[in-house]
C-alpha cells in the first residue's frame, strides 16, 4: 500500500512539472491503479464476508460438539445405572451360593438325587455370574472408552471455543473500523456541505458514492470556455473547501479535469484536451495548498480529458455538463490493510 502511495505522488508531481507533456500511457496506468484500489476494496468486503461464514460455521460446530458431548454424558448415566444394578445381582448370587454351600453340608450325603439337583442349581448359577461378569467387563471397558472420548471431545471443543472467540473479535475489529470509516466519510459530506452550502445550486454539487464524498464543479464556476485561470468565485469556493480538508488530515484528495468531447484548439503549449484537463486538475491544486495545513502527499491531480463524460449526448445542454472538475475524498485504509496483514 505505501509503494502504491508513493508511485501515486510520484504521477501527481510529475503531472504538476510536465503538465504540459502528459503521456496517455501514464494516464491509463493510474486507471490501472485506481482500479487495483477498488479491487482491493472488493477483497475487503470480500474478506469479511468469508469471516461471517466462518463465524456461523464454528457456530453450528459449537452446537453439534455440545449435543454429542450431552449424549454422552447420558450413556454414562445409563452404564452406570445398569452397572450398580448387576453389582447388586452379583452380591445376590454371592449370597444364593453361599446358602447353596451351606444346604448342601447340612443334607445327607445319601440324598443323591437332592445333592445332584442343588449342585446343578449351583452350577447353573456359576455360569450365570461368569456371564454376568463378562457382561459388567465388556460394559466398563465401553464406559472407560467412552470416558476418553468424552474427554477428547472436550478438548476439541475448547480448542473451537477459543478459535471462535479470536474469529468473533477480528470479526468486530473490522466493523468497528468500517463503521468508523463510514461515520468520517458521513461527518466529511456534512461539513463540507455546511462550508459550500451558499454554492450549491450554482455549479456545486456534493454527493458520496461506494465509501468516497464526491465536490464536482462545473466549468462556470471556475474557469473561463478553454482556460484554467480560476475564477474569483471558484477561488472563494475552492479555499472554504480547504479548510475542511485541512481538519481532516486522514482523507486523501484526487482532482479530476473533465472537458468536453470538442477539440481543444488554444495556444500556449496545450495541445489538446488532455492537456487541458490536467492543467485544470493542477490549477486547483495550488489553490488548495495556499492552506499550509494541507500536506501535498495527500493531493493527487489527475486529466480525464473527454474520456468520462457523464451525458454522451451531442448537445450544448450535454457537452456543459461533461465539462467539470471532480474532488474525490477518500478515507485513508492503512489502519484497516494494517490489521489484515497482522492476522
Amino acid at each position: 500500500m505505501k509503494n502504491y502511495t508513493r508511485t501515486i505522488i510520484v504521477f501527481a508531481l510529475i503531472a504538476g512539472i510536465f503538465t504540459s507533456c502528459v503521456s496517455p500511457r501514464l494516464l491509463e496506468d493510474e486507471k490501472k491503479k485506481r482500479a487495483s484500489c477498488e479491487e482491493e476494496r472488493d477483497i475487503l468486503r470480500t474478506s469479511r464476508k468469508d469471516l461471517e461464514t466462518a463465524n456461523t460455521e464454528l457456530t453450528s460446530n459449537n452446537e453439534t460438539y455440545k449435543k454429542q458431548i450431552f449424549g454422552l454424558t447420558t450413556d454414562t448415566t445409563v452404564i452406570g445405572t445398569t452397572l450398580r444394578k448387576m453389582k447388586m445381582q452379583y452380591d445376590k448370587i454371592n449370597e444364593l451360593n453361599d446358602e447353596l454351600l451351606r444346604k448342601q453340608k447340612q443334607r445327607n450325603m445319601d440324598n443323591a438325587s437332592e445333592t445332584r439337583k442343588l449342585l446343578s442349581e449351583l452350577q447353573a448359577a456359576q455360569n450365570d455370574l461368569q456371564m454376568r461378569e463378562d457382561k459388567l467387563k465388556d460394559m466398563e471397558r465401553a464406559l472407560d472408552l467412552k470416558k476418553k472420548n468424552l474427554e477428547e471431545l472436550q478438548v476439541a471443543l475448547k480448542g473451537k471455543d477459543s478459535e471462535l472467540e479470536r474469529k468473533n473479535k477480528r470479526l468486530l475489529e473490522l466493523e468497528d473500523i468500517l463503521n468508523k470509516k463510514d461515520a468520517a466519510v458521513l461527518a466529511l459530506k456534512n461539513n463540507i456541505t455546511q462550508a459550500l452550502k451558499g454554492y450549491e445550486g450554482k455549479g456545486l454539487k456534493i454527493h458520496e458514492k461506494n465509501g468516497k464524498v464526491y465536490v464536482s464543479l462545473d466549468e462556470k464556476l471556475l474557469f473561463k470556455s478553454g482556460k484554467w485561470n480560476v475564477d474569483p468565485k471558484g477561488q472563494k469556493a475552492l479555499k472554504d473547501l480547504a479548510k475542511v480538508l485541512a481538519t481532516n488530515s486522514d482523507i486523501n484528495i484526487m482532482i479530476e479535469g473533465h472537458t468536453d468531447d470538442v477539440a481543444y484548439n488554444g495556444t500556449s503549449g496545450i495541445s489538446d484536451n488532455w492537456d487541458l484537463s490536467v492543467k485544470r486538475a493542477t490549477s486547483i491544486v495550488k489553490i488548495l495548498l495556499t492552506n499550509k495545513d494541507i500536506e501535498p502527499s495527500r493531493i493527487i491531480a489527475a486529466g480525464r480529458g473527454e474520456f468520462l463524460p457523464l451525458d454522451d449526448a451531442k448537445t450544448k445542454l450535454a457537452r456543459q455538463t461533461n465539462r467539470r472538475t471532480e474532488i474525490i475524498l477518500t478515507p485513508k485504509l492503512d489502519e484497516l490493510f494494517k490489521m489484515l496483514e497482522n492476522n
